[in-house]
């Protein structure tokens, strides 16, 4: 199965984003892509507080997931996009969303760890998902789990998504630039590949904000393919097989006794 991952730079204008991830949308299936995977935050991207999210949280019938429906169905190709999803009460949702290649909605995930790290406050302006509700789907003969970037430093998103019967997981991102971040991306892509034996397809956001270095990593933790800094697409080949090969010689998964089990809230 032929896999793409977009790479660019989300900014404050909603409409010029929808109009970005449709030309990788295009540029994805006219390269042969099954399925194309676009960054975190792909409606909305900015250098100020999460709270600037909510004037542009978007219902997931609303505008931006509307669009990159029908741009799924027009080429032919499933596609995977972080947006801003309305909540139940003030604040939004950081949300994926899976679509086929009808456009038709496969599911949503809801980021559970939420960015309060490196100085900044994700929780300030977004709403946790349950991390009970993973997001698994079948494509392509292959099952997909997916979760959203500062999710990748939890090993425990990873496996759940795997226990939930994915062989493949997908990590929009927007992995914001500092010291050392470069190298925590790359090592902790290889890390979840290799601890669950499955490939890893990683979409991140280009700079000024975020890093880029979208890339593809197999079930052995070998890096198939990586976008480098700037915008554009990259593209990958899942092979069954290989999954097969790994998972016999290094049964990991077979061989585990700890069970994920999400923690409850502690109490205030």
């Amino acid at each position: 199965m032929k896999v793409a991952l977009g790479q660019f730079s989300a900014g404050t204008d909603p409409a010029e984003n929808t109009t970005a991830a449709g030309l990788l949308i295009k540029s994805a299936a006219g390269a042969g892509a099954e399925l194309v995977v676009l960054p975190e935050s792909s409606l909305f991207a900015t250098s100020g507080g999460a709270g600037a999210v909510a004037a542009v949280a978007e219902d997931l019938d609303g505008p931006f997931v509307s669009a990159i429906a029908t741009q799924a169905k027009r080429h032919g190709i499933a596609v995977v996009v972080g947006t801003y999803e309305k909540g139940p009460g003030r604040l939004p949702y950081n949300t994926l969303v899976a679509m086929d290649s009808s456009g038709d909605l496969l599911g949503c995930y809801r980021k559970v760890h939420l960015y309060d790290a490196f100085g900044y406050r994700e929780s300030d302006g977004i709403s946790a998902g349950n991390p009970e509700e993973p997001l698994v789907f079948r494509l392509g003969g292959f099952r997909f789990g997916a979760f959203t970037c500062y999710d990748l430093r939890f090993p425990e998103s990873a496996r759940s998504a795997v226990d939930g019967g994915a062989d493949v997981l997908l990590v929009p991102a927007m992995w914001i630039r500092g010291p050392g971040k470069e190298d925590h991306w790359t090592t902790l892509l290889k890390a979840r590949a290799i601890e669950n034996t499955a490939y890893v397809l990683a979409a991140n956001q280009a700079g000024p904000l975020a890093t880029g270095y979208s890339m593809a990593v197999d079930p052995a933790g070998v890096v198939i393919a990586n976008a480098g800094e700037e915008p554009g697409l990259v593209m990958a080949d899942l092979s069954g097989d290989r999954l097969e090969q790994v998972r016999s010689r290094v049964p990991v998964l077979a061989n585990r006794r700890y069970a994920v089990v999400p923690r409850p809230k502690p109490l205030p």
